[in-house]
């Protein structure tokens, strides 16, 4: 049995079975899912993942630094772009996010360094055995909101965050059943 999320959509079963879950250790690919995980606040996975390939050539190719030297010039455009959700606090917030995001790299070397912390540089595997019992926050969601809120991040709210950390692979959700369950473990 595979987890269900996922219903009968391509392109969300093939992001459950190549990515979802599976451990992020690359800054590029961490400033991705939460430029896209802010984008999915009040919205669906379903919705942002179809317009994925948008918000990346939308934001750079998520390069942080690009990102980061948008300016309201750029902000206007992107309200214009019909492939993205055309939501100017996202917008401005993921400009803003980058700045943070670069912060943090330079204080700790790495993003990657920083947010591990957050579940003790490990993926916390949470047995789930039906979709029911997955959650929607966690005390390490809750704290990992808490301190990006305090480095300038907004659209970071404990739910985002616990998909996030999901996304990549910080936790494990995949139903214990699940043939990925033991994939992104290794």
């Amino acid at each position: 049995m595979q987890c269900t999320w996922q219903a009968n959509d391509e392109q969300m079963l093939h992001y459950h079975d190549t990515e979802w879950g599976t451990p992020v250790h690359d800054d590029k690919k961490h400033f991705e899912f939460i430029v896209l995980d802010s984008f999915q606040a009040g919205l669906s996975w379903k919705t942002i993942l179809h317009r994925r390939k948008h918000f990346k050539k939308a934001f750079a190719n998520f390069d942080v630094k690009k990102v980061a030297k948008f300016d309201e010039t750029m902000v206007l455009e992107l309200m214009q772009n019909e492939g993205i959700i055309r939501n100017k606090l996202k917008i401005t917030g993921t400009i803003k996010n980058a700045k943070a995001f670069i912060e943090i790299q330079k204080e700790f070397g790495s993003f990657d360094k920083y947010i591990w912390q957050f579940t003790d540089n490990k993926t916390i595997v949470t047995k789930v055995k039906q979709s029911s019992e997955i959650r929607a926050t966690s005390p390490e969601s809750d704290e990992m909101s808490k301190a990006l809120k305090k480095r300038g991040f907004t659209f970071v709210g404990s739910t985002i965050c616990y998909a996030y950390m999901q996304a990549a692979g910080m936790i494990n959700d995949h139903l214990v059943s699940c043939s990925r369950f033991k994939e992104v473990m290794k």
